[in-house]
């Protein structure tokens, strides 16, 4: 038997120019992993990320702080399997037809546009979001320019079952990505109806872990979204 440790990246650049950057406080987050593991020896055979800079960035500073506790850190394996979907490009592509056909769309993105900085535009935007998800995922949307949802779930699928089918049993990996893949993995793992993954993806925390056992025959779910090495409330986030 295996183990798989699914961890979402540190918080992203949430509203700012460049998303794809850890925020200082996403730094902190990781640097916390690193601190939690390494004080219990946590040892991995195999580290990998997707390629984009917030996955790598987050595996770096938990390997950095492995190396100066004097542990093993393998050498990480990137495969853009492991990417999460272009949130942007979903918005940007599909929000103004579904404004003009769903009035709850066209509700919701008004109150986005009105509302101020800080909390509530966060509120405001997150609920625009998962309207426009929903959608993408049911297929209702469609552009060439934006991979699809079917798309996305088999790159991910792919992605898996390449890290899950190399090497012998009895591994202990550990894989930085983010919250749309994750939560594929978890709902593969609970053979769980594919909207689903959308609803685990919204309560994903940064930096958080899940764990997945597996053999060539199983891949079960041993534990979802924990924070042990996050024990200050304060410090959770979800983007």
């Amino acid at each position: 038997m295996s183990t798989l440790v699914l961890v979402r990246h540190g918080q992203a650049n949430f509203f700012g120019d460049d998303y794809d950057q850890l925020s200082a406080l996403g730094e902190v987050q990781a640097r916390r992993l690193g601190e939690f593991w390494s004080s219990r020896r946590v040892t991995f055979d195999e580290v990998y990320t997707g390629t984009l800079r917030r996955q790598m960035r987050t595996a770096e500073l938990v390997g950095e702080v492995y190396t100066q506790a004097g542990l093993p850190w393998p050498e990480r394996v990137a495969l853009a399997e492991l990417n999460e979907y272009d949130g942007d490009g979903i918005i940007k592509e599909f929000l103004p037809a579904l404004i003009e056909r769903d009035e709850r769309i066209k509700q919701l993105a008004e109150n986005y546009q009105r509302s101020d900085h800080g909390p509530e535009r966060y509120k405001h935007f997150q609920r625009l979001f998962e309207a426009v998800m929903v959608e993408w995922v049911q297929g209702s949307v469609a552009a060439s320019a934006v991979e699809s949802w079917r798309s996305f779930h088999e790159r991910v699928r792919r992605g898996l079952q390449q890290i899950t089918e190399r090497g012998a049993g009895g591994r202990r990996i550990v894989v930085f990505s983010s919250g749309g893949p994750i939560s594929i993995a978890v709902q593969l793992a609970m053979s769980a109806p594919e909207l689903m993954a959308l609803q685990l993806n919204w309560r994903i925390r940064n930096c958080s872990l899940s764990e997945i056992v597996f053999t060539r025959g199983r891949f079960t779910l041993d534990s979802f979204n924990s924070v042990p090495h996050l024990d200050d409330p304060g410090l959770w986030t979800y983007r």
